[in-house]
Parts: C-alpha cells; structure tokens; sequence
C-alpha cells in the first residue's frame, strides 16, 4: 500500500474536524524542519480531539514529537526552516491557515502553555507580578493598578504565600515548585480555554508533583478548560487524563480514553512504556523492563513500523510487513485506535498470555 493510500485511510479513522462538540481538533498535523543534514519529520500526521473540559495526555519517550505538537497547536514555530501542513481547529476557527496576529490575539487569551522549565520561561530582568500583569495587559484594556490586582488574585489562587508581597519578587526567588505556580497564573490569567502543560511536574519532588497536578485538576474544574498534558510519565496522565495518545517517532501509534490505554493497550511500545512503570499499589515482584534500544533518528525513520527495531514482536505477522509497510491507525473498539501490524487475536493472546501477568 502507497504511503498516500496510507495516509488517506488514516485520515478516516480520525473524527470529523471541527466537529461541534470539539474544542480542540488537529487533523493530519505535519511539522517539518529542514536542517543541514536533512528534513526533520517531528510530527508526522497526527489527529486528535478535544473537548472543553476534558484532558488529553500525550505520552512517548524524548523526541517523539510531543512538544513539537504542542508548539505548533500555539502557533510558536516561527522558523523559516519549518514546514507545517494539516489543520488545527480552535473552537471552529482554523490556526494554520489563520493571519499571525490573529494566533497571537488567541495566544494567551482563549489559549495558553505552561512551559517544562519554568525558570527559562520566566525573565530574569523582571519580577514575576509584572510578567503577569504584562500578560493580562496584553488582552485587556486596563490600568496598571487593576492588572496588578488581578495578577496579586492569582497567585493567591495558585498557592503562593503572601501573594502581594510575592508579586515584587524575581523568578530566582521562588523555588521550582513555586515558578510553576506562577507559570499556572500567569497561563490562566486570561482565563483560556485551552491550556496545554509541556512536562509540568518535570525536576520537581514527589510531593510537589502530587500539588501541581492537583492544581491543574481543581483549576480546570474552575474554568472549564480543555486541558493537554505532555508527559514520558504515565504515572502523572494516569492520574489526570481523560483520554490518551501515544506518539513515537513523530506518529501516533495508539489513541483511546484512559482506561482503553491502561487496562487493554494494544500497542507493543505501550506495553513497553507500561512495563517500564513502577507500581505502588501492590507489590512488585519482577525488575522493571525498559523499552530495549533507543528512538530514531527523526530524518531516517525506519522503514515500515518505526517501532519495529526494538518490537520483541516485528518477526509475529508474516511476510516482513513490519519492516516493508507503514501500519495504519485502526480502530479497535469504538474510540481506541492502533497502528500495529499485528492482528486484535495476536494481540490480545500476547496482552493475556505474557504481558498482563508481569505489569
């Protein structure tokens, strides 16, 4: 099968774009960088819905394209190296196609990210009240007494001590937890309605993860935001997500609602991801299994299945197709799509018979 046909039958397992009850919907997304050494295919046809109020993670290893994704959903690829394709629809309205000023008038008011490290994302030179101030300043005609207000409120709301004497003091000032914090108010000061979290708990300590994603939960029960987290832990979207998607090497390799993924993945890489999980809520008898070998490299994916490499499974359906032919996207039940070349009967017996019994 062509890589055309492929991407065409991809294509109709994903939902209708725009869809009504969609706040969030991105179809056949391509990110594309051209570089010295070749084109970077980082995102590579990916499609997924969103509704308001709920939270979509998005898991796989370092450079499997999840920021990428992310970045482009916020229209923040401004390099003339970067080719993007696809559709991003935004509450009815179309992101990719859309005037730049107008990304950015959506950008920080009706969407907003919440960067990995903080720290970075934050300017040194000035206190984080007034980044926050700046930002709701940015969206709303008011004065600087008034923003002040609004950006002293919220980080009252997010959790910081002695939000008005707080609000004078630098990024450097405030712990890591703590930027966080501040990098949740200042996302959620012009109230969006789309917040996407890029590795939000990253560096922190067990129990300032549990805060933060307590947080991000109670906030979106406030706001109604439709929320997407981004994440290699899935410790962290076990606890918060709705839905999941899985990326590797750039694709989405299985999509489905949170117990699908977690009680009957069907996916050989989300077998592995789950086998490299330590577990707590029981005792854990066998070592851990990390996923063998390393990603590839973005500008010589491998032939057929990019997982096939590292698959203990790519020699299971016959003819070589693991190493020949790209597997499409299906559906397996209702909403719980694979790309896997193995048959649902292969999968199921490998699932029941070997992996099961050890997670």
């Amino acid at each position: 099968m062509s890589d055309t046909h492929k991407d065409a039958a991809e294509k109709e397992t994903a939902p209708a774009a725009g869809g009504a009850r969609e706040f969030l919907s991105v179809r056949d997304l391509k990110i594309h960088f051209d570089t010295d050494d070749g084109l970077v295919k980082s995102v590579d046809g990916v499609s997924f819905d969103l509704k308001a109020g709920e939270t979509l993670g998005i898991v796989g290893e370092s450079g499997s394209g999840k920021s990428v994704t992310s970045l482009g959903v916020m229209g923040l690829h401004t390099s003339d190296r970067a080719r993007i394709s696809g559709e991003i629809w935004l509450d009815g309205e179309e992101l990719i196609a859309a005037d730049k000023q107008r990304v950015r008038e959506l950008r920080g008011q009706k969407m907003a990210m919440i960067f990995q490290d903080p720290l970075s994302a934050l300017h040194p030179y000035y206190s984080v009240g007034s980044q926050i101030v700046e930002a709701y300043r940015v969206h709303n005609k008011v004065d600087k007494k008034t923003a002040r207000k609004r950006a002293v409120e919220m980080l009252d709301r997010v959790g910081i001590p002695e939000p008005a004497r707080r609000f004078s003091d630098y990024p450097h000032q405030f712990s890591g937890g703590m930027r966080q914090r501040a990098m949740i108010a200042m996302a959620l000061v012009n109230n969006p309605q789309l917040l996407i979290a890029d590795e939000p708990t990253t560096a922190l300590d067990v129990t300032v993860q549990a805060q933060i994603l307590d947080l991000i939960r109670d906030l979106q029960k406030e706001f109604g935001s439709a929320v997407v987290i981004i994440t290699h832990d899935l410790g962290v979207v076990a606890e918060i997500a709705d839905r999941l998607l899985v990326m590797y090497a750039g694709r989405c390799i299985e999509r489905g609602t949170s117990d699908q993924v977690f009680e009957r993945p069907q996916h050989p890489y989300t077998w592995g991801l789950l086998g490299s999980m330590p577990r707590i809520d029981r005792e854990q008898t066998d070592r851990l299994v990390p996923v063998k070998g390393s990603p590839p490299s973005l500008i010589n994916v491998p032939s057929g299945c990019a997982f096939h490499p590292r698959c203990p499974y790519a020699d299971v359906p016959a003819d070589n197709i693991t190493r020949t032919e790209r597997p499409e996207l299906r559906a397996v039940t209702g909403d719980h799509f694979s790309a896997c070349h193995m048959t649902r009967e292969q999968r199921e017996k490998i699932w029941i018979e070997e992996i099961a019994p050890k997670l």
